[in-house]
């Protein structure tokens, strides 16, 4: 699986925020965002802040979806 956060990009431009705006309130260096924008790994206490500074669940900001490099067999 891997991760996108096209939503929490999405969402800043439907808040009309700038993505510098979200590093100050959530109290983040531009750095965080930039790893979630190339669909790296997120912390999880950065997808609360965010969360909390947007106002809405992680859902609203990040999905998953399915990597063809990864499968999983299941028996």
């Amino acid at each position: 699986m891997s991760v996108s956060y096209n939503k929490l990009l999405k969402l800043l431009i439907d808040k009309n925020m700038m993505k510098g705006e979200l590093y100050k309130a959530a109290s983040v260096g531009p750095s965080s965002l930039a790893k979630m924008k190339n669909g790296e790994n997120g912390n999880t206490d950065l997808l609360v802040m965010f969360c909390r500074e947007l106002g809405g669940e992680p859902g609203g900001i990040m999905e998953l979806s399915p990597d063809n490099q990864q499968k999983m067999k299941v028996r």
